[in-house]
């Protein structure tokens, strides 16, 4: 049996012989039903829907007119009815009733190699910048610029690729992202000037900045409503690409690099020892690692793993059949039964022929994601007093921990090796150090996960104390030069850091209206990374007058970001979302 899949391959409904239940055999799991909260008067017709569970086996009966005006009571609660629409929450009703299996599961390593790839590249790019002021001669703050090339790309990445995924398909940019990042990580390995390093790695960002928006909403499409939280799940992956990155600098950068007191060619007198490019390897082969690594996760996504096109890209694009297809499919995988078909469809949202005019056009697409971020869309995060409040401050806390974040972290490097004024710590010591910052900080994340259930503590008070506690732990860093007392403090910053990023993935789609959360959402995500591309030019220019005044500057963010989240009028613990 070969292990490896044919990418291109289209699907078809006889491929996936077996799966098939029509509708009026299947006996839907009670567990499934998301209309069981459906009140008196919801509905036109009340009689139509008669999803009563059979107390004998637990199971539920399902027709045609109960599957219909499941559909017409979502699309009057979205606003938006169109045959597409229809159909796309017909589809959705499938998914969830085949339930999470081998596919999602399967899915949710390879969406997470997007987080980890996200992280390990942030990471890897802070490790690198002492070696490139050895080698190529920018200042300890002049090189600090090569962050914000990194963020230049992430953010036009996020942006173009999130798009782009609804007009080219979930699958191509799914795999484009991770082959991108390989590909420019490797070419990073071969930089000849700084000015071209930062150049590569804007390129790389441009990768790697998709992973986020496209993997998060391609898993979200394949979730079973009930297994809708998994997606925060894949903010386990962050801390893991730190740790990759700095065990792989731990092995290169001390036994590779330049001695701490050679400068570089470009700036050293003629005649005079300086650091060569033979002599300051180690940044090369941590990158050449890196995207060795990168791609290997791209071969697993487009080699050994049949991904099927969402289905509500193929539906946008007129592509029923294979839309149909694609969810035989999964029930392939997880040795499930569907009673998805095309005449469903088709008596749901309307015949082929009838809806043509419903195709959406490119032009239609990007409408649609553009539209998410108009007037009409945001007005409503601002309806009442209290979601108003909580959007304002939610959006604060993203963009204060968007600056905050990379201003301490991103330099941390710099920060440990030039803590002693006296001389440089020692490359072993500052890297043994990051690495061991990492390890610990992994668990953090793991740990978010049970306190935010607990009782007389929840989402708020999970995410307020550790954030507190981490702007703290910013402060402290300063307090001492000496590398035994720092790694204490770093570890420990790491450690409440990865609770609050893993409590704020899941706390802040739960506080905003389904119908607006991707509006809601998308903008935190955007203003954090805006924020993200202005810390190296705060972490520049407030370096210049004092080495540590980055680090007050992240500690204030941290402790500001906490001020706000004690003020959160929402709590969303053991409530389901709006």
């Amino acid at each position: 049996m070969s292990f490896i899949v044919n990418p291109f391959k289209k699907q078809d409904v006889g491929d996936f012989t077996g799966v098939y239940t029509p509708l009026a055999d299947y006996r839907r799991p009670s567990s499934t039903d998301e209309h069981r909260d459906i009140k008196p008067g919801d509905l036109a017709d009340e009689k139509k829907l008669d999803v009563s569970p059979n107390p004998s086996n637990g199971y539920s009966a399902y027709t045609i007119d109960a599957l219909r005006a499941e559909i017409e009571l979502d699309s009057a609660a979205s606003g938006h009815d169109t045959a597409y629409d229809r159909k796309s929450k017909v589809i959705n009703k499938a998914i969830t009733d085949i339930g999470m299996g081998r596919y999602q599961w399967s899915l949710f390593a390879l969406c997470g190699f997007g987080w980890l790839a996200d992280n390990m590249w942030l990471q890897g790019v802070a490790l690198t910048l002492p070696s490139l002021t050895h080698e190529f001669g920018p200042s300890e703050t002049q090189v600090r610029y090569t962050t914000c090339a990194l963020f230049i790309g992430l953010c036009l990445g996020a942006s173009f690729w999130g798009i782009a995924s609804d007009v080219i398909g979930r699958r191509l940019a799914f795999n484009m992202t991770l082959f991108l990042a390989a590909v420019f990580g490797l070419g990073v390995g071969g930089g000849s000037s700084w000015i071209g390093v930062c150049g590569l790695y804007a390129a790389l960002g441009v990768g790697v900045g998709g992973n986020l928006p496209v993997d998060g909403a391609l898993f979200l499409e394949f979730l079973p409503f009930a297994s809708s939280g998994l997606l925060t799940g894949l903010s386990v992956w962050w801390p893991v690409g730190q740790l990759i990155a700095s065990l792989v600098a731990w092995g290169f950068l001390p036994n590779y690099a330049c001695a701490p007191d050679l400068v570089s060619c470009n700036i050293s007198p003629v005649g005079e020892a300086c650091c060569t490019r033979s002599q300051n390897q180690g940044w090369r082969y941590l990158n050449l690692t890196l995207g060795a690594m990168t791609f290997v996760m791209f071969t697993c996504r487009f080699f050994l793993f049949h991904l099927y096109e969402s289905p509500k890209f193929l539906l946008s694009q007129g592509r029923q059949p294979e839309a149909v297809a694609a969810v035989h499919g999964i029930a392939y995988k997880n040795r499930k039964q569907t009673w998805l078909s095309e005449d469903v469809l088709n008596e749901i949202g309307g015949t082929a022929a009838a809806v043509e005019k419903e195709h959406l056009s490119t032009g239609e697409i990007v409408k649609r994601n553009l539209g998410k971020f108009s007037t009409q869309r945001i007005g409503p995060l601002f309806a009442t007093k209290k979601l108003g409040l909580m959007t304002c401050l939610i959006w604060f806390c993203w963009t204060t921990i968007g600056m905050g974040y990379p201003l301490f972290n991103a330099f941390l490097p710099q920060y440990l090796t030039n803590s002693n004024a006296d001389q440089p710590t020692e490359p072993s010591i500052v890297y043994r150090n990051y690495a061991i910052t990492s390890i610990v900080g992994v668990p953090g994340a793991l740990l978010a996960y049970f306190t935010v259930n607990m009782k007389y503590i929840g989402r708020k008070g999970t995410i307020a104390s550790s954030t507190l506690i981490t702007g703290i732990l910013v402060f402290c860093f300063t307090i001492s030069s000496d590398p035994t007392f720092q790694l204490a403090f770093t570890c420990l910053e790491a450690f409440f850091q990865n609770i609050m990023y893993g409590v704020l993935y899941a706390y802040t789609p739960e506080v905003f209206p389904a119908p607006n959360r991707g509006t809601g959402t998308g903008i935190a995500s955007m203003l954090n990374r805006i924020a993200g591309l202005c810390a190296p030019i705060v972490a520049v220019n407030a370096g210049k007058a004092d080495p540590k005044a980055p680090i007050y500057a992240s500690g204030g963010l941290f402790l500001a970001a906490f001020v706000a989240m004690c003020l959160f009028p929402i709590e969303t613990k053991g409530k389901q979302s709006l």
